[in-house]
């Protein structure tokens, strides 16, 4: 038996987009058991430099941690913070 599947609508821009699937179900508009993963191998997340002051001697702990490790201590300040901010 084939559900008849409902038109996607037409979005004014990105944020009407998201605020529609928020509260919306896409069942009701894609045929879930026909969808095909989709590989972009050169696809990059985007990323911001900021500037962030701290002490000498909480970066000289932050870069031995990071040795400790053997990753950049920028690698490793990006995951602390995912992981405090995954955690509460």
């Amino acid at each position: 038996m084939n559900k008849r599947l409902e038109s996607i609508r037409k979005f004014a821009g990105d944020a009407a987009q998201r605020a529609s699937w928020e509260t919306n179900d896409s069942t009701a508009y894609l045929d879930w058991k026909k969808v095909q993963r989709v590989m972009l191998p050169n696809l990059e997340p985007s990323t911001e430099a900021i500037s962030l002051w701290l002490p000498q001697h909480l970066l000289d702990s932050i870069k031995a941690a990071a040795n400790a490790r053997d990753v950049p201590y920028q690698s490793l300040i990006k995951f602390w913070l995912q992981e405090e901010l995954q955690g509460s």
